[in-house]
């Protein structure tokens, strides 16, 4: 349960009306993390708009584990249970996707990933210590400054939606349930889920 109100399926209208459809339209319900913003859809809205724009130039394998990185970086079980699950779905199998969560850096990631998430968690837990030396070892894989920019960028926005999320209440969606149970408690990291 949400800490603050959220506009029901039943009593939405207008821009958030269009936005739970939209959701439903595509993913076949709408999620807690789309309600959570339901009395000010102007910010999902501009929020949609800013991730796609980061994502469009992004593979998605390198989006994902850039976004997973900065997510568990937050501890947001919520962003952790749905970008872990695009992980899941396509690119690593269980043992994988555990090893992953336990530690990406002996995960059997390339080098050139493990950097990108080490750099991830690093803009998410102390911006401020981010230098010139990391900006050159993405370098040193090379990432022209555009591509260092997408992944800057792409932590960045997880820090402001998983926080919204954290600081909302927001329940991850019980569409999670359907993960493996181990993968699903090392997800959650024993929150709970939406029944």
């Amino acid at each position: 349960m949400a800490f603050i109100r959220t506009i029901s399926e039943e009593q939405v209208e207008s821009l958030a009306q269009e936005q739970y459809n939209a959701a439903r339209k595509t993913m076949g319900y709408v999620p807690n993390y789309v309600k959570a913003f339901s009395l000010h859809p102007e910010v999902y809205e501009a929020w949609t708009n800013l991730i796609s724009a980061i994502r469009s130039r992004m593979r998605l394998r390198r989006y994902e584990l850039v976004t997973f990185a900065a997510a568990q970086a937050l501890e947001c079980a919520y962003c952790m249970l749905a970008h872990g699950a695009t992980l899941r779905k396509n690119f690593f199998n269980l043992e994988e996707m555990l090893s992953i969560v336990r530690d990406y850096r002996s995960a059997g990631l390339t080098a050139e990933e493990v950097t990108l998430m080490s750099f991830a968690r690093k803009i998410s837990l102390e911006a401020h210590n981010v230098n010139q030396k990391d900006i050159d070892e993405l370098r040193e894989y090379g990432l022209k400054d555009e591509e260092i920019l997408d992944v800057i960028l792409a932590a960045t926005a997880r820090n402001f939606f998983s926080k919204t999320l954290e600081a909302t209440g927001a329940v991850p969606d019980s569409v999670y349930t359907d993960l493996e149970p181990e993968l699903l408690q090392a997800l959650s990291l024993g929150q709970p889920i939406e029944k």
